[in-house]
């Protein structure tokens, strides 16, 4: 257990060590138990956390709100758009004043090209630990999650299963692509075979396909891209489709949009899910366009863990405030 990450920045886990990643883990299993036993847990009482959204947020927000305040701590909520970042706060600003003002800065940017990018030049400036609630490249704390709540179903030696990573269909817009990134990541530091199953058009950033092979050999794991999403999920122990944008294709909303409707049967039914392993599990980071991503019978369905996957966003999150923020 790596016992000293006060001060540490989160803005990917492939920065992250697998010892501290395991820290985490503990920790987060820890705080649920505890929560779960109505234990009091204040371990970073009058702390205070800056939100600062650039994008809104369901999931995010609550699951940081109300895990500072379980820890003893104040969350407090910025929107760019009532601020005056929207007139000319830059970066640099950010960094070095709310970093004074609170105990930790955590940041949603997610504009291509720009929002990881944003966050660095914050951290840099800042005398407290930035956090990245997602940008355009990485979404660590919902891939901590992930893997917490893989872990709970599989046990936490995952070398060797078989997690499809794919692309699906959505028809709302077009989303970033730091979740896969972020899967196929950290997926392959866990000895797992990755698949990563998605049409031409939505390929991820070539950096990160190294660094998911170069992971994976590391691990004694594999890494693959596919592109039928039926052999996708043959096999697999853990599906996990959902919809990105063609951003490498295309920075165009509409071009993207027109691309994507040529996979309108890029859908997860029931059919599909019964190419993979009988144990599977169907996995979604939410909101999902229900019958145009996934049918209501799957995620509404007994292979359906999205909701433990949901909680443990609050369980994954409090452990690395806990960890850093002291």
């Amino acid at each position: 257990m790596q016992t000293d990450l006060r001060g540490r920045d989160l803005i990917t886990l492939q920065e992250w060590t697998m010892d501290e990643l395991e820290t985490v883990f503990d920790v987060a299993w820890d705080l649920k138990r505890k929560r779960a036993l109505g234990e009091p847990h204040a371990l970073l009482r009058d702390k205070v956390l800056a939100l600062l959204f650039f994008f809104t947020s369901t999931r995010t927000r609550v699951s940081f709100e109300a895990g500072m305040a379980q820890l003893g701590g104040h969350a407090q909520f910025i929107d760019s758009d009532t601020t005056q970042i929207s007139h000319g706060d830059t970066a640099k600003e950010i960094g070095e004043i709310v970093g004074r003002y609170c105990d930790g800065i955590a940041i949603r940017q997610c504009d291509w090209d720009f929002g990881n990018t944003y966050i660095r030049e914050v951290a840099k400036a800042s005398r407290v630990p930035v956090l990245n609630m997602q940008c355009d490249v990485y979404h660590p704390f919902q891939i901590l999650a992930d893997a917490m709540t893989i872990m709970e179903k599989f046990g936490r030696n995952l070398k060797g299963r078989t997690i499809n990573v794919s692309w699906a269909y959505a028809a709302s817009y077009q989303k970033p692509i730091s979740v896969p990134q972020s899967l196929i990541l950290l997926m392959t530091r866990f000895g797992m075979n990755v698949k990563l199953t998605h049409p031409p058009e939505y390929k991820l950033m070539p950096d990160i396909l190294d660094q998911a092979r170069d992971n994976a050999k590391k691990s004694g794991g594999a890494f693959e891209i596919l592109h039928d999403f039926d052999e996708g999920f043959k096999d697999a122990d853990i599906v996990y489709p959902k919809s990105w944008g063609a951003l490498l294709t295309t920075t165009d909303n509409a071009e993207s949009a027109r691309i994507g409707k040529q996979y309108t049967d890029w859908i997860t039914d029931s059919r599909r899910m019964k190419l993979a392993k009988e144990h599977a599990v169907y996995m979604h980071c939410l909101p999902a366009d229900r019958n145009i991503e996934v049918t209501d019978e799957v995620i509404d369905g007994p292979q359906s863990i999205v909701y433990d996957e949901a909680e443990n966003r609050l369980h994954a999150q409090k452990a690395v405030m806990a960890l850093t923020m002291r």
